[in-house]
């Protein structure tokens, strides 16, 4: 079966000692908030990549047990901000911390301590009302074991009253102490979700996302973040899969040149992978046929941005 998109609230007799609800999951880029929710759900939901700001938009994924049900909101890396773009992604995740019953911060063990650490942590500081916050150490098994426990105070000192575990999302260490931990976390009720469906977003959103994760994986480094997808067509062929066509934005024409490559080979290159991918996601044949355009400096542009889906809203006042 395709990945179930459907938003309407599940409809059920009344669950006795069922949990449900929400957990923003934060982070600076490439921490590995898409790559542990993904891991948890047990199938890919969310673009992953080496590449900051793989993540542009919040996104649901929907993890249901016979017990609970876990909404985790995956969200933006939070960054120092360069760009109109920029505003609107920590704008995203800012959001994503109002509203839900705990807060997940996902920390780079591999990396250790960054000035966007910093200004999370002060932005952690400085919220009122604040839900649960536990602190996930990702990377360990990136780093000497006799080194685990330093890390673990040094960046449990950032914030008070927040509980903190190491983890690596990738092998799967501490994973389920972790998932535990949030479910305690979560208030007893009913689920707000059907059991099977795993994300908000829709085939055709994520199958966007996995052409522009394609475009991360194979571009040059001074590419990828001038890189928007725009889906033009999305089409059922039966029993034949499905047919995707999609635009590639850049901001230049050098980088127009970079994404086709010589003789179209690094577009090909792409298409490839993306059709992989979202063949893997799901579970049919798919055709993708790319596109590149450019859009001089879309992430400073306004109307560009409201174009491609990104519209910046007034800051929340703060209470």
């Amino acid at each position: 079966d395709h990945l179930k998109h459907c938003s309407r609230k599940l409809e059920t007799k009344k669950m006795t000692n069922f949990h449900s609800g929400s957990v923003a999951v934060i982070g600076r880029p490439n921490a590995g908030k898409s790559t542990l929710i993904n891991a948890f759900l047990g199938q890919k939901v969310a673009a992953v990549s080496p590449k900051a700001q793989t993540t542009r938009r919040r996104q649901l994924g929907i993890l249901t047990t016979e017990s609970a049900q876990l909404i985790f909101v995956d969200t933006p890396g939070l960054h120092n901000a360069r760009h109109k773009l920029g505003e609107f992604l920590n704008q995203e995740a800012e959001e994503s911390m109002h509203r839900v019953d705990a807060i997940l911060w996902m920390l780079d063990a591999a990396e250790g301590l960054t000035e966007d650490d910093k200004r999370i942590a002060a932005f952690l500081a400085q919220m009122k009302h604040r839900p649960p916050l536990i602190l996930a150490l990702n990377k360990i098994d990136l780093i000497p074991a006799d080194q685990v426990s330093a890390k673990l105070t040094l960046f449990g000192d950032l914030v008070k009253e927040a509980e903190i575990y190491s983890l690596s999302a990738t092998r799967g260490d501490g994973r389920d102490a972790l998932l535990a931990t949030l479910t305690s976390k979560m208030p007893e009720r009913e689920a707000e979700f059907d059991a099977e469906q795993v994300t908000d977003f829709y085939e055709r959103e994520i199958a966007a996302d996995l052409i522009r994760e394609a475009c991360l994986q194979h571009l040059r480094d001074e590419v990828p973040h001038g890189i928007n997808v725009r889906m033009d067509e999305f089409t059922e062929r039966g029993e034949q899969g499905a047919f995707i066509a999609a635009t590639i934005f850049v901001e230049r024409d050098s980088q127009k040149g970079i994404v086709i490559g010589d003789g179209g080979l690094m577009l090909k290159k792409i298409g490839t992978t993306a059709r992989e991918e979202i063949e893997s996601m799901s579970g049919r044949k798919i055709f993708v046929q790319l596109r590149v355009k450019v859009e001089k400096d879309w992430r400073d542009d306004e109307s560009a941005l409201r174009r491609f889906g990104y519209k910046l809203e007034p800051k929340r006042k703060k209470k």
